[in-house]
């Protein structure tokens, strides 16, 4: 079936509460494991309906923010999903709690246990209003990001439309389309900071409802980082300093010589050759054509996925106005369907976005027909790992995307993947110095962002902007506001793979380990995953030496 024929109706809240505190009821009076696991399986049954519906509504809002119907839909599900998140969170307790856990575990698997303990540690019905107000101010940030209509050249352009002008490979141009942006949020600067300053001071009083100490652990808590923690993720930060910003800092003096420059300035960053990054040759639909060709011969499980999407219309790629800014992947649990979302703007991005995101889709469709909804997807790092990799194995046909361009292609994405690493990082630890300190002011934050990004981009250099000079670079990145704590999963999934890439040149059957991890889903941990897919853990400062070495080497001897 088609995604425009997918149904899509309005869930009976007052009807789902009912059905599902009668199956917590019944769950907690199983006489035997036949009887729980028949309970367990019902209830997992109207969560998936539940999730059906509020993954068509989220769609097509971002396929149309104005859209009157789904933007009050959407806000229907701003308040519904916490409603259904503690009912879940009921779910969970019967669950940890019952008599026959040991063989719901052999049934289930111990992943979904991990999960539960976690889930039921971050809801008690007393945070309900709190997570409704959360959900709402970040639809009140995406909304003002969406609502960008920018003139630049003459035309009323979009955050991503405006953004492919930032790679021209005339600098003037790329300086005037930075300030456009810059511009923009400049004059929501007021409006970013009330939101953000209003959701830190909430989620941290929920952190407090729930008897954390801040809202740091609540947040691995709500990522279900059963594996790894804080401290964790600091000795990776600490690595990235020692190996990688270093190696960083060189490519940024040779990108300077490539392109002619004295000095690189911000609107510098993402352009590596003075003729300007590659482009993909061909419209969206050349383009899409040409990935059908790739994925067809890359291997039979990736020509059967690629297949399905594009039968079902199952990708949305066009840049449009009122179109949500971003790029993702989202799964509907009733038709075993991915969905690609995505904003092409005729750059390099294209391809990378599209082969990224069909990464997660893969994943998913893989493990699409796992009974428990917990295992469609893993946790985010390892989701990012999919995606990641996925770039990279599609290497061997990027003649099909650039012809004779294919080589810098492979440059360039290489060259960004590990320039992106620090500033992944400096988000992370931002992040973190932003909930210790949650009484910070808005001004307060902006140094603070200022003074981390100087660690870890120490060459960076903002040509006189105010707005970015002032630490006000980070208002454009949605994950600060919409989901705290994720953004360093890029950085881990992108440690990983390099792993993939680096193997790739030397053993045929990499791709193998890759469909393995695919086919597991969620039902790991990240570290064990990492284990099924022969990848070292990014958290081993080791690893990180051996990226930073692999990829420069690579650089060095190819530009």
């Amino acid at each position: 079936m088609k995604f425009s024929s997918f149904v899509y109706k309005r869930p009976d809240l007052e009807q789902l509460k009912g059905r599902l505190q009668e199956l917590v009821s019944r769950l907690k009076t199983a006489r035997n494991s036949v009887q729980a696991r028949e309970v367990v399986d019902e209830i997992n049954k109207i969560r998936e309906d539940f999730s059906t519906a509020f993954v068509i509504c989220s769609i097509r809002y971002c396929m149309n923010t104005k859209d009157e119907f789904y933007k009050k839909e959407k806000d229907f599900f701003d308040s519904a999903t916490p409603v259904v998140e503690g009912l879940s969170t009921d779910y969970y307790r019967a669950l940890l709690q019952s008599p026959f856990r040991e063989d719901l575990e052999k049934i289930y698997g111990k992943q979904l246990f991990n999960i539960a303990t976690l889930a039921i540690k971050t809801f008690k019905p007393e945070i309900l209003e709190d997570l409704i107000e959360e959900n709402k101010l970040s639809t009140e940030y995406s909304d003002l990001v969406s609502s960008a209509q920018i003139d630049f050249e003459g035309k009323k352009l979009t955050l991503p439309q405006l953004r492919a002008y930032m790679l021209s490979e005339k600098r003037e141009i790329r300086k005037a389309a930075a300030e456009a942006i810059y511009s923009f949020f400049a004059a929501k600067e007021e409006s970013s900071d009330q939101i953000y300053d209003k959701l830190v001071r909430l989620r941290t009083k929920i952190a407090h409802k729930l008897g954390y100490g801040s809202f740091t652990q609540l947040a691995y808590d709500r990522l279900t980082r059963s594996d790894y923690d804080a401290k964790m993720v600091e000795k990776l930060r600490k690595a990235v300093k020692k190996y990688i910003v270093p190696v960083v800092g060189k490519l940024r003096e040779k990108q300077a010589v490539l392109l002619g420059v004295e000095k690189l300035k911000y609107y510098d960053l993402s352009v590596l050759l003075k003729e300007g990054n590659p482009k993909p040759r061909g419209d969206e639909d050349q383009i899409v054509a040409k990935a059908k060709q790739m994925y067809e011969e890359m291997s039979s499980e990736t020509n059967e996925f690629f297949n399905f999407m594009l039968n079902n219309e199952l990708l949305d790629l066009k840049s449009r106005e009122g179109k949500y800014p971003g790029g993702f992947c989202n799964f509907i649990p009733e038709y075993k369907a991915p969905f690609i979302f995505a904003n092409f703007n005729g750059t390099e991005h294209d391809v990378e976005v599209l082969t990224h995101e069909a990464g997660h889709a893969f994943q998913v469709f893989r493990s699409r027909n796992y009974e428990v909804p917990e295992y469609h997807w893993p946790t985010l790092e390892a989701c990012e790992i999919h995606s990641m990799s996925m770039e990279f194995f599609a290497w061997p046909w990027m003649e099909y995307f650039y012809e004779d361009e294919a080589d810098k292609a492979r440059l360039v994405h290489l060259w960004g993947a590990i320039n992106f690493i620090p500033y992944g990082t400096a988000v992370d630890e931002f992040q973190h110095r932003v909930y210790e300190n949650p009484d910070l002011t808005p001004r307060e934050r902006r140094s603070l962002w200022r003074e981390v990004e100087k660690i870890y981009m120490p060459e960076v250099d903002y040509d006189g902007n105010k707005f970015l000079e002032n630490g006000g670079r980070w208002h454009q990145q949605m994950h600060i506001f919409e989901s705290p704590f994720y953004y360093i999963d890029y950085v881990l999934a992108q440690i990983c793979a390099f792993q993939f890439w680096a193997k790739s040149r030397k053993e045929r059957d990499v791709f193998r380990d890759y469909v393995k991890l695919c086919d597991m889903g969620g039902s790991l941990p990240f570290t064990e995953l990492l284990k099924v897919a022969n990848l070292s853990s990014p958290f081993e400062e080791k690893t990180i030496e051996f990226v930073a070495g692999e990829v420069s080497r690579w650089i060095d001897s190819h530009q």
